[in-house]
Formats: structure tokens, C-alpha cells, sequence
């Protein structure tokens, strides 16, 4: 097969791919950036300008909320991270045979069920007459029920739990082809578990880190069911008020534009955690 044929082939692969972006993510993205630069003057009347952007900063309720939820995403992130680090740890060095696939299936089996099953599930555990509370009372901690949803430990709970398989796969793939003989040689050379650690494990592992980091900011940074069922009024979440705006008020200009401003922040915040770990999107994502 010619140079020619294996490109014409190669293209003719890529065909769906391309279609699925372009159509579906390219000009969606496009349409919507274009719609927030549009300016509703009457009901049939539009015109061109930057009030919806203007909106966003001089109403303090949208720009605080937007800080809001980037700050919550990356604590979410980063608690994520905490957590996956030891099971991924132990799913690829420590276990070993038949009870590697079992580890790995067990943090996979929850994600057979919807974000919502799974959302109303810590709900039912975090209600007032949930398991929890029952087991606080039965140990004589608390006197009455405890309500231990709405509020934004219950939202974080549930965002890192939605989060965790997506940061435990790319750690265990990456730790999983470590050398054994690079940590043996870390303590040879006298160092203590934190050293180790910190100057051989993690530097291996930093892009499994960085691309589990940034799959869970974005899932966090974008999630509306978990926010919304178990945070209720008092944590307010960014998509919310887009949802707000597109569904509740039929305002699609400034629903668009906060649209484009969350797009904005994720990816900022993704160009920033790249250059700051010194990785490249293609050495994390490949």
C-alpha cells in the first residue's frame, strides 16, 4: 500500500471522529460564543454588544458564584486526588492476581448506575432519617436526627465521590509501569517513605495526577445534579444560573455568555495546572 492509500485510509478512520467534533463540540461552542455577544433590544429585534458580559460583572451574584465554584471544584479536585492516590497505589503495587481486577471492579461497579441514582443514594445515606444519623444516635453521639444535607460538605462529598474512578484509572495505569527498582533504589540511597515519595513516586505518576485532575475539575466545574440535589439554596452552583437563564428565563444571550465564561475558566485553569506541573496535553492524555 502506497504513502497516498495510508492517508486517504487514515482519514477515512478519522471521518466519525471529525464529524463528532466538528458537529457536536466546534460549532455548538460557536454558535453559543456568538449568541453572547447578541443583545436583545425587542422581542424580534437583536442587535451586537457586551451587556450580557456587563451583567456578569456588576451583578456581584454572578461573579461571586463563579469564583465560588471554581474555588469548591478545586478543593473538590484536590481531595479527590488524596483519596484515589492510596487505592490506585495499592490497586497497582500491592494487590496482586485475581484481587487487582476484583479492586478495580469494585470502584467501577457504582458507575453502573446514573450521576442521579448515585446522588440520590448519598442522599438517602445523609438525610435527616438516614443510615448516618441512625448510627450517631444508636452511639449516643447526637440526641435527635441530624439533617447532613444541604450544605456544601454534602456537595463535596458527592462531587468527589462522582469523581473518583475518573482520578483512580489514569493513577493506576501510569503506577501500574512503574519500576520497582526505581523506589527499591530511593531507599537504598537513604531515603524515608515521605522522600521516596516525594522525589521518585510522584514524579513518575504527575501525568496519571494531571490528567485525573483534569477530568474531575471538569466534571466537578460542570455538574449541575449533584450542586442542585444535595447543596440546595445555600450552595449555589455557576451552572445553575446558566440553567437558570436558558430554561427558568428564557435569556439565552446571557445564559450563552456565562456559558462561555465557565468554557473560559476550565480551560484556563487546565493551560495553568499544565504549565505549573511542566507537563504537555499530549504526554497526559496519551
Amino acid at each position: 500500500m502506497n504513502a497516498s492509500a495510508s492517508r486517504l485510509s487514515l482519514w477515512l478512520l478519522l471521518t466519525p471522529f471529525l464529524l463528532w467534533i466538528v458537529l457536536l463540540v466546534l460549532v455548538p461552542h460557536l454558535q453559543m460564543l456568538r449568541v453572547s455577544f447578541q443583545v436583545r433590544e425587542s422581542w424580534d429585534t437583536l442587535a451586537w454588544g457586551l451587556q450580557q458580559y456587563q451583567n456578569f460583572f456588576s451583578e456581584s451574584y454572578y461573579w461571586r458564584t463563579f469564583v465560588r465554584t471554581g474555588v469548591m471544584s478545586l478543593f473538590t479536585t484536590f481531595l479527590t486526588l488524596l483519596i484515589a492516590f492510596p487505592i490506585a497505589w495499592y490497586i497497582a503495587r500491592l494487590a496482586r492476581g485475581r484481587s487487582k481486577g476484583i479492586l478495580f471492579l469494585a470502584c467501577l461497579i457504582p458507575f453502573w448506575a446514573s450521576e442521579l441514582v448515585r446522588t440520590y443514594g448519598w442522599m438517602i445515606l445523609l438525610r435527616e432519617s438516614g443510615l448516618f444519623s441512625s448510627w450517631l444516635q444508636a452511639l449516643g453521639w447526637v440526641d435527635g436526627p441530624v439533617e447532613m444535607l444541604y450544605n456544601d460538605v454534602a456537595v463535596i462529598i458527592g462531587l468527589v465521590y462522582n469523581g473518583l474512578l475518573f482520578m483512580v484509572v489514569p493513577l493506576v495505569t501510569t503506577l501500574d509501569g512503574m519500576d520497582e527498582n526505581l523506589v527499591e533504589a530511593g531507599y537504598d540511597l537513604g531515603g524515608g517513605h515521605a522522600t521516596v515519595l516525594r522525589e521518585v513516586v510522584i514524579p513518575w505518576a504527575m501525568p496519571g495526577i494531571v490528567s485525573g485532575c483534569i477530568v474531575v475539575f471538569m466534571l466537578t466545574l460542570g455538574s449541575y445534579l449533584t450542586p442542585i440535589l444535595m447543596g440546595g439554596k445555600d450552595s449555589a452552583w455557576f451552572t445553575e444560573q446558566i440553567f437558570t437563564q436558558f430554561i427558568t428565563r428564557f435569556n439565552w444571550e446571557q445564559g450563552a455568555a456565562l456559558g462561555v465564561l465557565l468554557l473560559v475558566l476550565s480551560s484556563l485553569m487546565v493551560w495553568l495546572g499544565l504549565k505549573l506541573t511542566g507537563q504537555s496535553l499530549r504526554k497526559v492524555m496519551g
